[in-house]
Formats: C-alpha cells, structure tokens, sequence
C-alpha cells in the first residue's frame, strides 16, 4: 500500500494528473466536436429546403436564429463553469448534450415520419410534431455549444496552470498552437470532407458520420477523466457587474464625499486606488461606504457585496461600457460575415465542377475564407509586422484602430462584390431562359463565387482579430473572459438583426404580388438587391465606426488599473491567453 493514493499528499496527488499526458483527450474532444458540429452548417440551408420545404428566407432565419442561440450559450456555460459547475462538468454535460441533439438531427434524416414527403405536383409544409423535432435538435445542439465553446481552451490551460514552473508560459503557448492548429484543421475538415459525404451520400450517412464522431468525442473526454487538473469554481465577473449596479441602485440616494481619501471608498483588497475615476460618476456610489463598522468586515472587505463594491469592481464595469460604443460597430460586419446561407443556393445554380468529374460541393466554398483568414494572419504576424513596426513604433505592426477599419471598409467591398456577381449571374440565367427552372445549372463558374469568400476572410482577419485585441487592450487583464464574451454576444445580436432583415426583405419585396427579393427561385428573385442592402449598411458601419473611434480617443493609452495590478507578468499573461477563443465567425 505504500503507493496508494490515500497515503499521499494533495500535492503529490495533483502533480499526478495534468500536463501532456491530459491534453491528447482535451484536443480529441475538441476537435472531433468542431467536425461534427460546423460540419452540419453549410449544406443545412439545402436540408431545410430540400427535405422540410421552407422556402429561401424562412430556412435563412430559422439558421440565423440557430446561430443566435449558439452564441448567447457560451455567455451561460461561462457562467455557470466559473460561479458553480466547474469546466469539467460543464463540458462533460455538453458533449453528451450535444451528442444528443446531433442523434436526434440524425433520425429527422432516418425516419419517413420526422419530415413532409416528397413533392410531387405540391410540396406539403411540415407539421407542428415535425418542427418541434427538428428545432429540438438545435436547441440540443446549441445547450452543447455554450458549454463546450467557452471552457474548452480554458479547461485545456488548466492542465499547465503550474506558476512555480519557470517554462510555464512557454509550455502554455505552446499548447495554445496546437490547439489553434486542431482547431483550424477541424474547420477544413468539416468544410471539405463532412459537407462532400452529405453532397454524395445523402443526409442519412452525412449526418450519421458526425454522429459518430461525437461518439468519439465525448469518449474521448471521459477517458481522460483521471488524468485531470479540475479547477473549483470561483465567482464570476458577471455577478460583480450586477452587483455594482444593484449597489449604484440602493445607494442612489447618497451624496458624494466632499473630498476624496482612503476612508472614502472600499478598496477590498484587489486594488489600491485611493478614490474611482470622475466618468459614469454615478456608479462611484456603488464604492462609497457610510459606515465602516456595519459595511465592512474585519478584514476590510464589504460585509454585503450587493450594497458595498471595490473601486476595482466599479472601474470593471467603467470600462466594459465605455467600449460598448466600439463594440457595437462590430455587428454590421457579424451581419455580413455570417451570410453562409444565400451563398450555398447561388452555387448550387452555378457550374461547380473543377477537375475532370470532381464539383466542389456548394457548402465548400466557405473554406476559400478560411483559408485566406489563416494565410494573411500567418503572413502579417510572421513576415509584415516587423517591417511595419519600424514605420508605427507599435508592436502589433499596424495599430488596432486602423486594422479594425480597414476590416470594416473591406466587409464592404465584400458585399459589393457579391451584389455584381449574383447580378451578373442572374442575368446570365435569364439569358438562358432559365427564369422557371430554380433549379438549373446556369452556364457560369461557380469560381466567380470566390473572391466575395475571400474578402469576407480577409475583412474578418482585419477586423475580428482587432476587435479582440482591442477588449484586451482595455480591459484589466482579469477581465480578459468577457472580451470573448463580448465577441460572442455580437455575434448573437447580428444574427438576430440578419433573420429580421431578411424577414423584413422578404415580406415588403413581394408586395403587390411581386416576386420576393430572397426568392426560393434564385433566377426570378433579385438577391443583388439584397446584397445592395447589406452595402449600404456597411458603409454607414464605416462611418458611424470612424465616429466612435474618435470620440474613444487613444486605444493605446495606459489605463488607470495598469497602475495597480500587483499580477507577475507570467502569471497576467496565461490568464489572459487561457480566455482566447478562436475568432473566426462561421
């Protein structure tokens, strides 16, 4: 017995587990997750119109609502791993979550009763039992998505979290490539081989694989369950943002010291700010106490955090609203990122093929902006920005402000792009005759398609990877979690603004009888117009950004917690890198 666990320390005990030998299970089930999951994205539109009958715009905004869901999740699963669960359980309660709704997807495929029959002279909608099967399976799918998107990385990091090692961080980054490199391999998978089984093989086998491999998934997270570094949950900064603003509340009334000093304000003992900044004074009420005995406890922290806050807490919230302005600008670009949809059902009208018998799949050619995202970011952060740093003085090559604009002015250009293409190719169907035949190929290249992916990768790789800079750079490094919170909660909001333009597209462009705009037939609809719409929003983005970033001022000047953070370099650094997500939109 003398090597039993019993006999042996917590700390002999933990240095156990961790490491290398735990991260082949954390990537497995993350990689094999992102293949099963995004690679039931682009061709779903062609499920939904081919198997359920919706039509073009219904399909679209039933995805962008999909999306919408998915990404508000990861705000709770964040949630409720840092304040309760922990991110194992969180995790593991995902994985089989998502398993689940992966399985019942899978038999809307299998059984005859689980959508309408085919068409013949008329297509019959699907009944009520029929809906709520299907969006039970997205439900399913997007409950998994928020617990396994947001603490995945985090949990991964977790197992190197060993500050008293000297290699620490360059162990961390290190596993952060590999992570990234899973990631975006997961992606071409999926974009590639996933979407060409589902083009070849039918829904059946194309939504069995990714069964399968979530299978794989979450045995391969459960296999590795001993092997884990499990952090206990601690409180969240969410609950700290609403406990300012319910103390800001209840202390409304107050009146403000008539002079700033250390027995002014509660300082907890995260800071060392003698009294709050002058901006958004009124939340300054949240940190003032009125009587020392009865709002504090013996060791100077508020005996009651939902009427007493730090300055610290209060100058988190400071900050987190004073970028919700730079914030915002970043939806009309999640808007037009976030078109997978429309441009499935153009290259399905399109010649796809590329070498001999092989037609590259419609649901594929989202991988051309990934694979422009992942060039440009290889070739900017390896090869341009030491060259530009020498002009800028500035680290990071070009600065943060004119990369996010740039990004913004290039999602323009994107638009417009695909508004002459799908005018052209409209027009080049008519000329065939095919405006009664939705679903002929017109004598066009579906190559054409190309260059709008590659714009809206490249205006991503400007623009997204800014923004999360940005949250970075503003932010106290403890609060590096909430700029992926922010990301994602953006995403949420442009996808719900994406259904409503559609819907409101759609409902207004077929007045009087007129075909719709977002038309189940591509020939007879005018999605160039609709294209033309999501330009026009993007230029009024450009502006409306240039108007913001003015009014923000320098996003590089030194913050006022820079001050007075007492974290090592080391220690600051991993905290911030384990709250990175990928940010790559899809």
């Amino acid at each position: 017995m003398e090597n039993s666990d019993v006999e042996k320390t917590p700390e002999q005990l933990v240095s156990r587990k961790g490491g290398l030998r735990a991260i082949p299970f954390v990537i497995a089930n993350e990689a094999f997750e992102k293949i099963a999951s995004f690679g039931l994205l682009p061709n779903m539109i062609l499920y939904l119109t081919m198997k359920y009958h919706f039509d073009a715009a219904t399909g679209t905004s039933i995805l962008f609502i999909w999306g919408a869901t998915s990404n508000f999740m990861p705000i709770l699963g964040a949630f409720l791993s840092d304040s309760y669960l922990g991110r194992f359980l969180v995790i593991g309660m995902a994985t089989i979550v998502s398993l689940m709704g992966l399985i019942v997807l899978w038999l809307t495929a299998i059984l005859k009763q689980a959508k309408p029959p085919p068409c013949d002279e008329i297509c019959i909608k699907p009944n009520a039992g029929q809906i709520a099967l299907l969006f039970t399976s997205f439900v399913l799918m997007s409950i998994g998505a928020g617990g396994i998107r947001p603490c995945s990385l985090a949990f991964g990091a977790d197992q190197f979290d060993n500050p008293e090692n000297p290699n620490n961080e360059r162990i961390l980054h290190s596993f952060f490539s590999w992570y990234y490199a899973s990631v975006g391999i997961s992606l071409m998978i999926s974009l590639t081989v996933i979407v060409y089984i589902q083009s070849e093989y039918g829904w059946v086998v194309g939504f069995g694989v990714p069964v399968g491999l979530m299978l794989v998934s979450v045995i391969a997270f459960f296999f590795g369950t001993n092997l884990y570094i499990k952090m206990k949950p601690n409180k969240s900064m969410f609950t700290g943002f609403a406990q300012v603003t319910a103390a800001a509340w209840k202390n409304r009334h107050i009146d403000f010291p008539l002079k700033d000093s250390d027995g002014c304000y509660c300082h907890g003992n995260d800071s060392k700010l003698v009294a709050p900044t002058q901006r958004l004074r009124f939340l300054n009420k949240a940190c003032i106490i009125q009587n020392p005995e009865k709002d504090l406890n013996p060791d100077g922290s508020a005996s009651d955090p939902w009427s007493l806050c730090t300055i610290q807490q209060v100058e988190q919230l400071k900050s987190l609203i004073k970028v919700l302005p730079m914030w915002s600008t970043g939806i009309v670009i999640a808007i037009t990122i976030s078109q997978h949809t429309f441009p499935v059902l153009q290259a399905n009208t399109m010649n796809r093929q590329l070498i001999g018998n092989f037609s590259i799949p419609s649901g594929s050619f989202g991988v051309f902006g990934i694979l422009t995202l992942t060039i440009w970011i290889a070739i900017y952060d390896r090869i341009l920005v030491p060259h530009i740093t020498k002009y800028t003085n500035n680290p990071r090559g070009i600065p943060i402000k004119y990369r996010m604009g740039i990004g913004l002015f290039l999602s323009c250009l994107a638009s417009a792009v695909s508004a002459l293409v799908e005018k052209k190719r409209r027009a080049r169907a008519l000329e065939e005759g095919l405006e009664e035949l939705p679903k002929a190929v017109v004598k066009m290249s579906a190559m054409w398609l190309v260059p709008q992916h590659c714009l809206s990768g490249l205006a991503e790789a400007f623009n997204a990877i800014g923004q999360i800079e940005f949250y970075y750079s503003q932010f106290p490094k403890n609060m590096a979690s909430i700029a992926v919170a922010l990301f994602t909660f953006g995403m949420a909001i442009a996808n719900l603004i994406a259904s409503l333009i559609v819907t409101i597209v759609n409902h207004y462009s077929q007045k009087g009888g007129k075909e719709s705009w977002v038309s189940t037939n591509f020939n007879k609809g005018h999605y160039d117009y609709y294209w033309w719409i999501l330009t026009i929003l993007c230029v009024a983005n450009l502006f409306y950004y240039i108007i913001c970033s003015y009014f923000y001022g320098n996003f590089e000047e030194e913050k006022v917690w820079n001050k007075d953070e007492d974290e090592d370099k080391n220690g600051a650094s991993i905290e911030m890198a384990k709250s990175k997500e990928s940010p790559i939109i899809y």
